[in-house]
């Protein structure tokens, strides 16, 4: 494949293509609230910051997408808040007017049948050449780790421990970003929180979701608590804050 990478606002005429493929996100990740807002918006306020993936020879099909957002923060370190809370805060900065001072990638999706062929860290790479490109010195991610859903009992504070005989993460994704030079920065315990009906639950997952407690979902990173006396399941996921110099 003659791969090429450019931003969105290069290749405004590819937006359409944005949703030709997910990435095989299991159907409960689809219905985060802070999500649905940020990828409507992003061909709008943040075209520069959206990187588009195609082969030369085909070059209105996409292959791979990366997105990300600037945004101002002074604190000492990154919150406990995650994915949904670097979309909030960069859509107030800009509101209010603030210089961003960071960019958090936001997502890394390959399509479905080039999966496994390191087009990800491909990606992650241009993410950051493209941040250093827009002016920053630090690329930031609150991670998902995809080996994680095997593990939904384990505390994110101790899988993010676990490493192999070289020292890499076990975690095939967080093993990426450290290979690429990022440091394991701390847990956002709380990274993003999705809400529902059990009846959506249901839909979503083919689940019962007719007892309380918490319920094991496939794909999720940690278990969903079902409470049915009241009518709602609620997930809360857990991330990995990864900081790369760019």
């Amino acid at each position: 494949m003659d791969l090429a990478i450019t931003t969105l606002a290069r290749r405004p005429d590819l937006e359409s293509k944005l949703d030709d493929f997910d990435g095989g996100w299991p159907e409960f990740m689809k219905h985060d609230p802070v999500a649905g807002v940020y990828f409507w918006l992003a061909p709008l306020h943040y075209p520069e910051y959206v990187l588009l993936a195609y082969d030369r020879d085909h070059p209105d099909e996409l292959v791979a997408k990366g997105f990300s957002v600037p945004f101002h923060w002074t604190g000492d370190a990154l919150p406990v808040d995650g994915w949904d809370w670097v979309l909030r805060r960069s859509a107030i900065g800009r509101a209010l007017g603030e210089e961003p001072n960071l960019v958090s990638a936001v997502e890394i999706n390959v399509r479905t049948d080039l999966r496994g062929a390191g087009l990800s860290s491909v990606m992650l790479a241009a993410l950051r050449d493209n941040t250093r490109a827009l002016g920053f010195d630090a690329l930031v991610a609150p991670v998902r780790p995809n080996g994680k859903p095997d593990h939904p009992g384990v505390p994110m504070a101790d899988y993010v421990t676990w490493t192999r005989d070289d020292g890499l993460p076990v975690d095939p994704w967080l093993r990426v970003h450290v290979r690429a030079g990022g440091v394991v920065e701390s847990v956002a315990t709380r990274s993003m929180a999705i809400a529902g009906t059990l009846a959506e639950w249901r839909e979503w997952t083919g689940l019962p979701f007719d007892r309380t407690g918490s319920v094991l979902v496939p794909g999720a990173l940690v278990p969903v608590h079902c409470d049915v006396e009241h009518d709602h399941a609620v997930y809360v996921e857990p991330n990995v804050w990864i900081r790369h110099k760019t």
